[in-house]
């Protein structure tokens, strides 16, 4: 939000640039999410079964993991940037030209920012949220100050807002590291424990692939409808995205509090946790689309002084506000079934739900000019297919006795 809101006075194009780079890099990251998310539900059955050393070593192959991928990742950017910022962006042109300027740069801290995902999932999973608190906030701190003064103080410009990045980024994966090496863990990597986290994260994967995937097309839809409507679907999806992670509490504790309830043999602790997370997400989400609206008028502004990004962004704020109770329940109850293992059933859910809702409608917006309407339409859809998907089973008891092998 802060690099939107600072690269947004540097023109419509530079804040384009920053949809379709930061778009493709939140990919990747939110496609290798498993890594926080599956570290958490593996590592939270080993401590409510008593064994903290199994959990924190559950940490340390999810770290090995996080840097082997990372280098991945950042090698497939420096290589593919080019085409896939102009593929994104709907062809050559300025604003395809900035998001490759700002991905190269900003790939570099691929492998940190993974790191620091695994750090978040082994942590969770022995109900130490605190620490990933304040590590998070120490990096993002220095992002926050430095994107200012790199992107406008030094005139840097969009470059200015990668650099920002990879130096929070840097520092709280460096937190994350030290506080495995102070738990006196071997870093001794494992290969059939490296292999059994690959395989309860080929479900997650898969999922958010289909849901990354979903998110670009969309993306891409905007950016053809034009620069106003791009800028503005940035504008609207960067809040999206912000809220969802606040609206994600919910699901991480679901995750911590289930997975131990199951580790330690009580399935009724976790149905009560179900039933908690679930309620307390509903009322969240309707707080903060309350707050959206009421602030309808305020908060465009503040990214931009473009006045059509502007008229674009009031329209979609409706959506996003209307989607913020249903998302509530669907991130907590998302965090139950990961608690418990059950990511089979998420990922069938959440293809399901971009086949038929998401994908369909941002792909007719373009042809039947639609604009962000349709697209966030869509995204809508999507979330409403899901929430009776989520429901449906929890409501059951599949989910209790789902299958979740710990290698030890």
């Amino acid at each position: 939000m802060v690099d939107t809101a600072v690269v947004g006075n540097l023109g419509t194009v530079a804040l384009g640039g920053l949809a379709v780079g930061g778009g493709l890099l939140a990919w990747a990251a939110a496609l290798l999410n498993f890594l926080a998310y599956g570290t958490t539900a593996r590592a939270a059955r080993r401590a409510g079964a008593g064994d903290r050393a199994g959990a924190v070593d559950e940490g340390v192959q999810a770290t090995w993991l996080a840097a082997g991928l990372g280098v991945v990742v950042l090698v497939f950017f420096q290589l593919t940037a080019g085409p896939f910022t102009r593929l994104l962006a709907g062809g050559a042109g300025p604003v395809a030209e900035a998001g490759e300027e700002w991905l190269r740069v900003a790939s570099l801290g691929a492998p940190l920012l993974l790191v620091s995902l695994a750090g978040n999932g082994w942590l969770r999973g022995v109900q130490e949220l605190r620490r990933p608190v304040r590590f998070v906030l120490a990096g993002s701190l220095v992002s926050l100050v430095l994107c200012p003064v790199l992107v406008h103080g030094t005139g840097w410009g969009l470059v200015g807002s990668a650099v920002a990045n990879v130096l929070g980024q840097g520092l709280t994966a460096g937190l994350f590291l030290r506080a495995i090496v102070r738990e006196g863990a071997t870093w001794r990597p494992r290969p059939a424990a490296v292999l059994s986290q690959l395989v309860i994260g080929r479900d997650l994967l898969l999922r958010a692939a289909v849901l990354q995937v979903s998110f670009l097309v969309a993306a891409g839809v905007a950016a053809r409808a034009g620069t106003a409507e791009l800028g503005a679907h940035q504008i609207a999806l960067q809040l999206f995205f912000f809220l969802a992670l606040v609206l994600d509490a919910y699901a991480i504790a679901a995750q911590t509090l289930v997975g131990h309830a199951l580790g330690a043999g009580r399935p009724d602790e976790a149905r009560v946790t179900a039933r908690r997370v679930a309620l307390w997400g509903l009322a969240t989400g309707v707080g903060v689309a309350a707050v959206l609206l009421a602030l309808r008028g305020v908060l465009p502004p503040l990214f931009t002084d473009d006045p059509a990004v502007v008229d674009q962004a009031e329209l979609v704020w409706w959506f996003l506000a209307a989607l913020q109770p249903l998302a509530g329940v669907v991130f907590a109850l998302d965090g139950v079934l990961m608690g418990a293992g059950d990511v089979g059933y998420l990922r069938t859910l959440t293809i399901g739900s971009a086949v038929v809702g998401f994908l369909p409608l941002s792909l007719l917006a373009g042809p039947m000019d639609w604009g962000l309407a349709g697209v966030w339409t869509g995204l809508c859809l999507f979330i409403a297919l899901r929430l009776a998907g989520v429901l449906v089973r929890v409501a059951g008891d599949r989910w209790l006795t789902a299958p979740e092998t710990v290698t030890r």
